[in-house]
């Protein structure tokens, strides 16, 4: 497995910048151009949380970690922050048979990344929030 990892500001014009320093690291080795979109979703749901809400109108950083493996045939990709423990795998998913004017605000961003990805997972540790996502293809 090839890793790579990226320490950044957590502001919200860095989704850019992890979303290409990711793009390209996976470019580069075969992956497809259908899983790299959908990675771009997951990083710009994922990212753009930890920097809206983490460090509660602080600046903080974040790490993201990716990984790619080529004989088994799939990505991993995993967020790390010292903002607010948090475990986005614990609350209530929205209800999407309502109109979006009847759901509750939140929650659809991990709904979707839940949906698009194989596995997900979350733990705090070392004064951390992990998450981490796998992809195959």
């Amino acid at each position: 497995m090839k890793i790579k990892e990226i320490t950044v500001d957590a502001v919200i014009s860095n989704i850019s910048v992890v979303s290409d320093f990711v793009n390209e690291f996976l470019e580069n080795d075969g992956c497809p151009l259908k899983t790299i979109m959908k990675i771009d979703i997951v990083i710009d749901e994922i990212f753009g949380n930890i920097c809206k809400y983490a460090y509660e109108n602080k600046c903080g950083k974040a790490e993201i970690i990716v990984g790619i493996d080529e004989d088994s045939n799939y990505v991993s990709l995993t967020f790390k922050d010292s903002g607010i423990k948090f475990d986005p795998l614990e609350h209530k998913r929205p209800d999407v048979s309502l109109s979006a004017e009847e759901r509750e605000i939140g929650g659809l961003g991990i709904f979707i990344v839940e949906k698009i990805m194989d596995e997900i997972d979350y733990k705090y540790q070392d004064g951390k929030n992990v998450l981490s996502i796998l992809k195959r293809w």
